[in-house]
């Protein structure tokens, strides 16, 4: 009994020396892997992007100089567009004064209205010594602008010939008989310096 007494230690030692190699082993293994990264706290994090905000330098305001040149150019699109919507419109007038011309029309009278209305840049009055010399006008004019690759938007009053519109978009051209021309006074409605001549003079139409 006592020689099986004294073999049991042996064994309980060898059984604890095999379960402290794997110890070793694992100890060995974590000893090789990398260290986890440890991220910042979400307020920390703020507070690091403040301080290096803080730390960068201001922008420095624009120079007058080139405020003014990236509004010269954002202004030169714009520009460029109206200046060739006043040519186009400044072709067209020259167009109808030259028919007007061919077919003797009076009192030739071309009013910018730009600043009154919107539905036009410009009227062109005209006046016909009858009803055929005022439709003889309004085809010329209509031939003329037809030729120059232009078709007007509307006509009327060919029919009864006393006052006969012709639609251009932008420019207006009313060919009207002189006793209708009086009556209506157009150039007292969009002229305004005439409006202020009329009204200087108690209502009377004063022809320079």
């Amino acid at each position: 009994m006592s020689a099986k007494r004294a073999k049991t230690p042996g064994r309980k030692k060898s059984s604890a020396v095999k379960s402290k190699a794997p110890q070793r082993r694992t100890v060995a293994r974590s000893a090789t892997r990398a260290p986890a990264s440890k991220k910042p706290a979400p307020k920390k994090a703020a507070a690091t992007a403040r301080r290096a905000s803080a730390k960068r330098p201001a922008p420095r305001p624009a120079s007058r100089a080139a405020a003014k040149k990236v509004a010269a150019q954002k202004a030169t699109p714009r520009a460029a567009a109206s200046n060739a919507a006043t040519q186009a419109v400044a072709g067209v007038v020259k167009i109808v004064e030259h028919a007007l011309d061919e077919m003797k029309a009076v009192q030739v009278k071309v009013l910018d209205v730009r600043k009154l209305t919107d539905i036009a840049d410009t009227l062109i009055i005209a006046s016909g010594n009858s009803d055929r010399h005022v439709r003889s006008i309004a085809d010329r004019v209509i031939e003329h602008v037809k030729k120059a690759g232009l078709r007007p938007t509307g006509v009327e009053g060919e029919r009864d010939g006393e006052w006969v519109l012709v639609d251009l978009q932008d420019v207006i051209v009313h060919i009207m008989l002189p006793r209708v021309r009086e009556f209506y006074r157009l150039e007292s409605l969009w002229d305004i310096s005439a409006a202020r001549r009329e009204a200087a003079t108690g209502g009377l139409a004063v022809e320079r």
